[in-house]
């Protein structure tokens, strides 16, 4: 019994250390799955801002007077956005849509976690409509 007892306190102090070793192994891949992660909610963040935008646009597009809808709308869309989200957008105002309905396109670029390794490649938008007064 007691040899036993020696054999497993030897097993047990050659594996001192082991979970340590398996940890720093995989955490750059759970530090890849973090910001991949957070990545992800940017993409969605930057989605509800442009829809946001799009809706306040459209519907102070849709209230404004004769002439003035499109530089009303792209300006009431660009207020509602802030930092680099603002100098991304692409803000689109027309009353094509339909009889009625005034329409508000708003383009935004996903930022990434890290600037320095450049855009994504990708933008989200958002459309709304608003029904005309008047």
């Amino acid at each position: 019994m007691t040899l036993r007892r020696a054999r497993l306190a030897v097993r047990t102090h050659r594996d001192h250390g082991q979970v340590s070793v398996e940890f720093l192994g995989i955490l750059p891949l759970i530090i890849l799955v973090l910001l991949a992660l957070w990545e992800c909610a940017l993409a969605g963040y930057t989605y509800t801002l442009a829809g946001d935008a799009a809706d306040k646009g459209a519907r102070k597009g849709a209230v404004a007077r004769a002439g003035r809808e499109s530089g009303v709308c792209r300006d009431a869309a660009l207020n509602s956005l802030s930092g680099d989200w603002r100098d991304s957008a692409a803000v689109t105002c027309h009353d094509d849509f339909g009889p009625g309905l005034y329409r508000a396109k708003v383009e935004l670029e996903v930022p990434v976690v890290f600037p320095g390794l450049g855009g994504l490649g990708f933008t989200v938008t958002g459309e709304a409509a608003a029904a005309k007064e008047g």
